[in-house]
């Protein structure tokens, strides 16, 4: 920008000058005296003053022998004043140069914002992903063939401040969350699938991140899925989710434990529903019936939470969280978050600095088109799904039941994951329905006059029908449209 003190140039200089009163004439030289016609001098006239008229000569002609002087020549033009303009000419002109100083400002920002994003990123450890060649000549991300596939890690490596205990005792780098998140080619549905961090599943053959061009490491065999990130690292975790859903993953992501805090903090909390009076001891979390802002440390704590809520197992923990996604998903859009580049800004600059992004994501332009793919959908169309499981005959850790195969044609195919509602309300890990969109129950109910008004005898609705093409009842969870509330574990 210009400064308008020294007069430099620039828009705000641009404007309409004020009239001045103009420069003397000059005088004629007594050689343009001599040779110019008529030969007559003119008297010099003075700044700002207008020529006097010479006496007209007598009836001879002369005056005192004085031969008469010729008629004034015709005043010359005059250079110093520059025609009036209207007022609304240069109100125009300073509103001109207003919106390009703004539109310089915004670029300004915008740049800014992004070479500062990308140095947030960087300063955290850069993840490779082998599957990230598929990317070569994609020009835009957010429109890949088959969909987008982005893998999330929550490690509970514990922070250096020892705030989540001793960081060199308590971590173990294990991936306790590990989700899926898919973005359909034509961006009109999103499949986010939690695996539970106790699963069995194989790990195939994978670069030792000690020695990627050594000997690789061996393929494991019905291992727990949340200890592959301390075996072989990010790329490992994002091999074994290829070979368990058969879909390729480019891009991904581990989130650490201040991530959580940090995005709730950006975004102004994250309204939850509390179904049943929540305390936990293990996280400290401690929440009374009803709609609950959740902000900060108290997010992070709602997200770990295991013992307190539904069967206070793994499972119901990822039916918490997805209570909480859900949630924030609502509000994003509600909010017009990720419309906003100074909100997102925000927000993407709280989860960079509590996150490493593998190499492709390291590039604005494609964090953009994420968002962008995903800004205007549907919420109904957006499913948390958590994948199904049954437990091992001796309850120490969960396997894939049939239907996994019915999530993974899916997300292979690029087709929306439907849920049935009453799924994730039967479980015993589930969460509850919305009481304020819950049926009131009618106290006359129960009466038997004969009649059947498609009642149970309790008074609420008989049962639901399940949505077209829903999914069987051991595939739970929930869209981002539903408002369902976190129960606590009564055991």
């Amino acid at each position: 920008m210009s400064d308008d003190r020294e007069g430099h140039g620039g828009p705000a200089d641009e404007v309409e000058p004020v009239s001045v009163e103009p420069e003397a004439e000059p005088e004629e030289t007594p050689e343009a005296a001599e040779t110019s016609e008529p030969p007559e001098a003119v008297a010099p006239v003075e700044p700002g003053a207008r020529a006097e008229a010479v006496a007209p000569p007598d009836a001879a002609g002369a005056t005192d022998g004085v031969p008469p002087p010729r008629p004034p020549a015709p005043e010359p033009p005059r250079h110093g004043r520059m025609p009036r303009r209207n007022g609304w000419i240069s109100a125009a002109k300073l509103a001109a140069s207003a919106v390009a100083v703004v539109a310089i400002s915004g670029i300004a920002v915008t740049a800014f914002a992004a070479v500062d994003l990308v140095s947030t990123a960087a300063s955290a450890p850069t993840l490779e992903l082998a599957n990230e060649e598929i990317l070569e000549g994609v020009p835009d991300i957010g429109a890949m063939d088959g969909g987008l596939n982005f893998l999330l890690v929550g490690s509970d490596k514990r922070p250096a401040d020892g705030s989540f205990g001793d960081p060199e005792e308590d971590s173990a780098i294990l991936n306790d969350v590990t989700m899926l998140v898919h973005i359909s080619q034509d961006h009109s549905h999103v499949e986010v699938v939690s695996f539970p961090r106790d699963m069995l599943v194989e790990v195939p053959e994978c670069p030792d991140p000690a020695d990627p061009g050594g000997e690789p490491l061996s393929a494991l065999s019905e291992v727990k899925i949340n200890t592959v990130l301390s075996y072989g690292g990010f790329n490992c975790v994002a091999a074994t989710i290829t070979q368990l859903t058969g879909v390729q993953i480019p891009v991904g992501g581990i989130v650490e434990f201040y991530g959580v805090a940090a995005l709730a903090e950006a975004v102004g909390g994250v309204e939850v529903c509390i179904a049943e009076q929540i305390d936990d001891d293990y996280t400290g979390i401690h929440l009374t019936p009803g709609m609950q802002t959740l902000t900060g440390m108290q997010s992070l704590q709602f997200l770990r939470v295991r013992h307190g809520v539904g069967d206070g197992s793994d499972l119901g923990r990822i039916s918490n969280q997805q209570v909480f996604m859900s949630a924030l998903m609502r509000k994003l859009q509600a909010d017009g978050t990720l419309g906003d580049p100074v909100q997102l800004y925000s927000m993407a600059k709280a989860i960079l600095a509590n996150m490493s992004l593998s190499s492709a994501l390291q590039n604005p332009t494609v964090l953009v088109s994420i968002a962008r793919a995903v800004q205007d959908i549907d919420l109904s169309k957006v499913a948390f799904v958590q994948y199904p499981t049954a437990y091992t005959w001796d309850q120490s850790a969960v396997e894939p039941t049939e239907s996994a195969g019915l999530v993974n044609s899916a997300l292979q195919a690029d087709q929306p994951i439907v849920l049935d509602p009453a799924a994730t309300t039967d479980a015993e890990f589930g969460t509850g329905t919305d009481p304020a969109t819950s049926a009131p129950v009618d106290p006359d109910a129960g009466t038997d006059d004969g009649t059947d008004d498609g009642t149970d005898d309790a008074g609420g609705a008989g049962e639901a029908t399940p949505p077209a093409g829903a999914l069987p009842t051991d595939v739970t969870g929930q869209t981002a449209a539903e408002v369902r509330c976190s129960t606590a574990n009564e055991g």
